[in-house]
């Protein structure tokens, strides 16, 4: 609309600030804004666009970034304490490509400490509350950006997803995200993980309120990259342009040790039914994989990864350790013992090897051929993106309720996120109802390695059957 003149980027520009400056007080979604420079750019743009100019796709288009990512002259946290007052001196490289493309940073959102909780809590910043209530949790770490995604402060935000972290404020939130095939968008300049740490399972997406728009911003910033040399040169695919009918489509609500919320469990039912009404070939999968082993591999290598890709200064250690507490002491005990984290983490922690390191990687590998496997018996696979829907605001660690049930912190949020950033396929989070509380439930739509356009233009078909995006009241 911008370059069709049919705005002016100044105007989109000042409608997104008018609304952050109504709305952000509450929901604490930006926590750094970046107002003079925005207008400025966007001022920019509109003379460039009276010349017949572009800057490219984007031209204009404002956008927020998420605060774990570097941004040039403009303050980046990862709300973690010792880097509240570090600015930048260059972008991150899907920073560098979104402006490339035209795009006109907003602000920063607001996040977890070091990207690491369900939930938006750090030192430096407020809490970040869900839109749809501000009692609850939009969820995290990409918190902020869901936040405003949601509201409608933002029309997309560049975020990342080491254990959920896009996928779960989506479900949160009622909105769409995509978390890439592993390694498909660089994440150098992704504080506090980057470059160095090897196989780290952390990925680089985007939480938008269309799939059309997750498309769109996949094709800036997939791709190598000069300052990230493990990320391959694998061009983006070319969708198939299948119709819904000739789509083989497997799925399942739930399995049986990871039982989800009832009105999870409905909405997931009440959606493979539209799409049998649409004419979709679609059948209850009998999943070979095993994904309490992924669970478990999942914490025995972030276990290894993370005291390597993050500074660990003594208050963040002590803050783990609570967590920690928390999580091995509180909710139903049978459950605990199937979560298992602290028992999985603490004997990695106290005496890492190279050699358990390295047999950690052959049990992924072994893992991400069971995927691979799963995923030739259909086009994706759909399922739940966590046991909960959005919860109350808590300490992190604290047992979350699922009817009538006290499932373990992790666990609840992580049980169905988790196995798919040890195997790296992408996935697609898109919204298909709500709780009897009007809280928001998504699903997870897994696609192949490597097909992420294959995945997106599926997730389109099944978005338009579905049609459940709905704005939340402020």
């Amino acid at each position: 609309m911008i370059q069709e003149r049919q705005t002016s980027s100044l105007e989109v520009v000042n409608a997104y600030l008018h609304k952050i400056d109504k709305y952000n007080s509450e929901l604490n979604a930006i926590c750094t804004l970046n107002t003079e420079n925005a207008l400025k750019n966007a001022k920019l743009a509109d003379e460039a666009t009276s010349r017949g100019e572009s800057w490219g796709i984007l031209h204009g288009v404002p956008i927020t970034i998420k605060d774990a990512f570097e941004t040039a002259g403009l303050r980046t946290t990862a709300g973690y304490k010792p880097l509240k007052d570090y600015i930048p001196n260059q972008d991150a490289t899907v920073v560098q490509r979104m402006r490339a493309a035209g795009a006109i940073i907003l602000g920063k959102t607001n996040l977890a400490t070091a990207s690491g909780d369900y939930q938006g809590n750090n030192e430096i910043f407020p809490r970040v509350n869900n839109p749809w209530n501000l009692n609850y949790t939009p969820g995290g770490s990409s918190s902020g950006g869901a936040a405003a995604v949601a509201a409608g402060l933002s029309p997309l935000d560049i975020c990342s997803d080491f254990g959920g972290s896009i996928r779960q404020p989506a479900h949160f939130c009622g909105i769409f995200g995509l978390k890439p095939t592993d390694r498909r968008v660089p994440t150098t300049g992704n504080l506090p993980v980057g470059v160095g740490s090897i196989r780290s399972m952390m990925t680089v997406g985007a939480l938008t309120r269309s799939v059309e728009d997750l498309r769109l911003c996949l094709s800036i910033i997939a791709g190598a990259d000069i300052r990230q040399p493990d990320i391959p040169p694998v061009p983006l695919d070319t969708p198939s342009q299948r119709n819904l009918e000739d789509l083989q489509i497997g799925w399942i609500d739930e399995i049986s040790i990871w039982t989800v919320a009832e009105d999870i469990k409905l909405a997931i039912q009440s959606t493979i039914k539209k799409l049998t009404n649409a004419g979709a070939q679609i059948e209850r999968a009998l999943l070979e994989f095993d994904f309490l082993a992924a669970w478990q591999i999942y914490y025995a290598l972030g276990t290894y990864i993370v005291p390597l890709t993050q500074t660990q200064d003594l208050d963040y250690f002590r803050h783990n350790i609570r967590f920690l507490f928390r999580e091995a002491t509180t909710g139903d005990k049978a459950l605990r013992q199937i979560s298992n984290i602290p028992n999985i983490a603490f004997p990695i922690g106290i005496n890492p090897t190279l050699k358990g390191y390295f047999e950690i990687l052959q049990e992924r590998d072994k893992l991400i051929s069971q995927m691979d496997k799963e995923l030739e018996k259909s086009d994706v696979l759909l399922c739940p993106v966590a046991i909960t829907p959005a919860f109350t605001h808590r300490p992190q660690g604290v047992a979350i309720e699922v009817d009538n049930r006290k499932v373990p912190y992790q666990m609840a949020n992580g049980a169905y996120a988790v196995p798919f950033n040890l195997t790296g396929h992408p996935v697609v989070v898109i919204p298909i109802g709500q709780t009897k509380n009007g809280l928001p439930i998504g699903m997870q739509i897994i696609g192949k390695r490597w097909q992420e356009m294959e995945l997106l233009a599926i997730a389109q078909k099944i978005t338009e059957v579905i049609q459940s995006f709905q704005h939340p009241h402020l």
